[in-house]
């Protein structure tokens, strides 16, 4: 971030300047290598799958139901197998001409491998593989990698390592859950969640901008701050009353006629609002990031504080006004796991969540895009782990809870590009 940019955060007119060629793409051969090994799994997965696998794109509510699809697992496998042939060839030939590998041709491999490997589990089963509700079930549990990823991306840009998006996910679970129960309303519950995120994000300001310490030691102990005050309290206070702590649920909207259409109505259009809110968050922050006057004072202050500073950007007012920002997104991404799936509060019920967001928002690139992709990635590998027991895999229980977070470490492994970190996270300024 130069000065002459920063300038323009601030309003200042700037000098135009001759454009410089693009620099060449280093060749990575990240993908096409994830690609050789997609493929090498589907083979074995070929080698396997006996008999046919049937695949269910209805609900009972669409106005249209389409049937049931009962097909050739190896026949599945092997279509899925060329089309991730053919996107690993692409992205090997564009790697090594030093060009980018298209973004459809990295999704082509995902998605390949994920029909080969849902042909292959349900190959000679009698149940079916439903694939409304993995998508659906997907979606909703990306609700909170999604809030915390977002929360992680406005902290960082503006240059302060948020590690602390786990114990703000589990403070908006409890005091949604207790506000919600208090006032018997789900709703009261949903506002109240991103107090405890922002209360989080403050003491994170206090220690790691005010006193300058370490702002991932700080984040990590504010982690186990909220989870030994939440389990206090739920041990002393919530056990004792269980009228603070009741079960309730934000209810289902489902949008007219959209709602109804067949596998992307009950998917997209008949969630929570917690769902329609991320919608709504995820569009407004990836314009308001990259096309606003606060967008480019927030990454200016991430990127160069010092340069920002001399145009007179407050530094420590915008990191810390940020902060409390993505505070309350975070704490709104925990409501989903006591009001928004109508389930009472239990201990560390986030499971890590925040950690896993993190990793979201690396594999996004630190862009809300991105971290929706990547979030709904582990909220797919989740859901299908979920489903695997109920059609009667044969596949180990013990494998099945490994497939989100093996997922989620092939996928920052092996398909993140070249990214780079905001330049001043994590640098106290002044």
């Amino acid at each position: 971030m130069t000065v002459s940019t920063a300038s323009a955060a601030a309003g200042a007119p700037t000098a135009t300047t001759d454009s410089v060629p693009a620099a060449v793409e280093p060749m990575s051969l990240k993908i096409p290598l994830t690609g050789v090994v997609v493929l090498l799994l589907q083979g074995l997965m070929a080698l396997g799958a006996h008999g046919t696998t049937t695949f269910r794109f209805a609900v009972a509510s669409d106005f249209l139901r389409l049937g049931d699809a009962t097909l050739s697992a190896r026949l599945v496998i092997i279509v899925a197998a060329g089309a991730v042939a053919a996107a690993t060839a692409l992205a090997l030939v564009r790697a090594r001409g030093r060009r980018r590998v298209p973004t459809w041709a990295t999704a082509v491999i995902g998605v390949g491998f994920v029909i080969a490997f849902l042909a292959w589990v349900g190959a000679g089963r009698s149940g079916v593989i439903p694939l409304v509700t993995i998508l659906s079930s997907a979606l909703g549990l990306s609700v909170p990698l999604v809030y915390g990823s977002l929360a992680g991306i406005i902290g960082e840009r503006s240059g302060t390592i948020n590690i602390a998006i786990e114990g703000q996910l589990l403070g908006g679970a409890f005091l949604g859950a207790v506000v919600a129960s208090a006032s018997s309303n789900p709703w009261m519950g949903l506002v109240a969640a991103p107090v405890a995120g922002v209360l989080v994000a403050l003491l994170l300001a206090l220690f790691g901008l005010r006193y300058r310490v370490n702002q991932i030691v700080v984040g990590v102990v504010l982690n186990v701050l909220v989870s030994g005050l939440t389990g206090f309290l739920f041990s002393t206070f919530l056990s004792s009353s269980p009228s603070l702590n009741r079960a309730l649920r934000l209810p289902t909207l489902a949008v007219p006629v959209l709602s109804r259409i067949p596998v992307i109505g009950p998917v997209l259009f008949r969630q929570t609002i917690l769902v329609y809110l991320m919608y709504a968050v995820v569009a407004v922050l990836s314009y308001m990031l990259f096309r606003s006057r606060w967008g480019l004072r927030l990454r200016a202050c991430g990127e160069h504080p010092k340069a920002a500073d001399t145009v007179g950007i407050k530094v420590m007012r915008t990191r810390v006004a940020n902060l409390a920002l993505a505070g309350a997104l975070a704490g709104l991404g925990g409501a989903f796991f006591t009001v928004g799936s109508g389930l009472s509060f239990d201990n560390d019920m986030t499971a890590g969540n925040g950690y896993i967001a993190l990793a979201a928002m690396i594999l996004g690139a630190w862009r809300p895009l991105g971290s929706l992709g990547a979030a709904l990635l582990f909220g797919f590998a989740t859901s299908v782990a979920q489903t695997l027991p109920v059609i009667g895999s044969s596949v180990s229980p013990d494998i099945i809870s490994m497939i989100p977070y093996i997922v989620t470490i092939l996928a920052v492994a092996g398909f993140v590009g070249r990214v780079r970190a905001p330049a001043a996270e994590g640098v106290p300024y002044p």
